[in-house]
């Protein structure tokens, strides 16, 4: 009874373990919702966790370093004996330091202050077999902060005036060293470099501002530079502050300068530029020119409208002089004049001359011109007429005149003094003015109709009163070849 027992208890045991089994073999073989979706599926917690666990003990620590062991043991390798004080090849051959340029921005040029701006990334390569190392390698590419650890050379800048370095987020260098002892270095920087402009053709200027750079402490007999080819990039889609200049171009030259610690080999870069001459046109040459023909409309005005005449010709003095001195507000204090002072000072000439002649005719027309009459006859139209004695007595008294009842309007139907001025009956018929000048009888005319001809006795006869009609020919005229003259000159030198 009891082995029956037993033998029954064994049984419910062998079975109850086998049902708790089957639903969860059923569940693995069900077909999950998630199969119809493209993707990573999702895991259990346990085996995920498995996943992450097991996965750093498959790839092994060698696999994670990869190659940075190798590259640290060869860095280390090279600089543990590395003395950064000494060049390379000290004692033996000079080092050859090869440049190349390569320009970010361009300009402001400061005419005040004969300087430029410019924006470059400055690169020097060179051969340092201590740098030499054997590996997979071809080259290990090292921040700036591994600068001070390396031998660089002491290039400056010779016409800089300030320099700054770049050092945002991190100091803009970067030194490559080549598994056969080639270094490159580069470095960005910002230079405030002198430029000495020549202003005697301004405003068609054109300029070379010079970019001149050596070595600060080794002599040409220890440092010597060259160009890789001559490469320089312009990189001119970047924001050029030029303004008022275009830039035409590049050259460079290499020479040797001695000095009383050594000769030094010197590189210069000029940077050509041209002036844009639109600014300067509208500026200065337009308003000049237009207040010198403004002067002229002087002459167009009545002689005895003095206060109109005299205010038109004080204001254009006026105003060139205030021209004259804008167009020099923003220049370089320079000694010599420039072509823009040439043409304002000519100018301001043209203007002054239309001043005088208005002076210069009211003088001789209101008082070289004084009648003679007898002082009883004061009305302004009526003149005494005086006898006119015999042919003889003409030649015995040469200074008789007749003063006749004339109108005052003269012949380009302007108005002209009450009472006309004697006219001298000397042979020839050139008018004597009382108080002229010898010089004055024989080339100028002051009555108001003067009857001589235009050429007399081989010699220019001038009709005084009709100064203005001759100021409105010649100085228009005189204007317009000096205009020809001068930019014939300036734009062929």
């Amino acid at each position: 009874m009891l082995t029956k027992v037993l033998l029954i208890l064994l049984g419910l045991s062998i079975i109850l373990p086998s049902r708790s089994e089957g639903p969860h073999v059923e569940s693995e073989n069900r077909p999950s919702a998630y199969d119809d979706v493209y993707g990573p599926q999702p895991q259990a917690a346990e085996e995920k966790l498995l996943s992450e666990e097991t996965k750093p003990t498959l790839s092994g620590p060698h696999s994670t370093l990869g190659k940075l062991p190798t590259a640290t043991h060869i860095l280390n390798s090279i600089l543990n004996n590395y003395d950064h004080k000494l060049r390379p090849g000290i004692g033996e051959k000079p080092t050859v330091v090869t440049v190349e340029l390569s320009v970010n921005t361009l300009g402001p040029i400061s005419i005040l202050d004969m300087e430029y701006t410019i924006d470059i990334t400055f690169c020097q390569t060179w051969y340092d077999e201590r740098l030499r190392y054997n590996g997979s390698f071809e080259s290990f590419v090292l921040n700036g902060n591994m600068v001070s650890q390396l031998w660089i050379p002491d290039t400056f800048f010779r016409n800089s005036k300030r320099t700054q370095e770049h050092v945002i987020t991190m100091p803009n260098q970067m030194v490559r060293i080549h598994k056969d002892g080639k270094v490159l270095y580069t470095i960005r920087m910002t230079i405030d470099a002198g430029c000495l402009l020549h202003m005697l053709k301004f405003p068609m200027d054109s300029h070379s501002c010079p970019l001149s750079f050596s070595s600060f402490s080794y002599p040409e007999s220890e440092m010597i530079y060259k160009w890789e080819d001559f490469k320089l990039e312009i990189n001119e889609k970047n924001s050029w502050k030029l303004f008022q200049f275009d830039f035409t171009g590049v050259t460079n030259i290499t020479e040797t300068i001695s000095t009383p610690t050594g000769d030094f080999m010197v590189m210069t870069l000029f940077f050509n530029v041209s002036r844009r001459f639109g600014f300067i046109a509208f500026q200065n040459y337009v308003p000049s020119s237009v207040t010198t023909m403004l002067s002229w409309v002087s002459f167009w005005i009545k002689k005895d409208s003095a206060p109109a005449r005299t205010s038109l010709g004080i204001t254009s003095v006026l105003t060139m002089t205030t021209l004259g001195t804008f167009s020099r507000k923003n220049f370089p204090r320079v000694s010599y004049i420039t072509a823009l002072d040439f043409y304002i000072a000519i100018c301001f000439v043209f203007c002054f001359c239309a001043l005088m002649e208005f002076a210069v005719l009211n003088f001789l027309t209101y008082n070289w011109t004084k009648p003679r009459a007898s002082p009883k006859l004061r009305h302004p139209d009526i003149c005494a007429r005086a006898l006119m004695p015999p042919r003889a007595s003409a030649h015995q008294h040469p200074d008789a005149f007749v003063c006749q009842i004339e109108d005052s309007d003269e012949s380009d139907g302007e108005e002209g003094p009450s009472c006309p001025a004697q006219q001298s009956l000397s042979p020839g018929g050139i008018q004597n003015p009382g108080g002229c000048c010898k010089w004055c009888k024989k080339y100028v005319c002051v009555v108001p109709r003067c009857e001589g001809s235009i050429w007399q006795q081989g010699r220019l006869f001038i009709h005084i009163y009709r100064l203005d009609n001759y100021s409105r020919v010649v100085f228009p005229v005189t204007f317009f070849f000096f205009n020809v003259l001068y930019w014939l000159v300036c734009l062929n030198l």
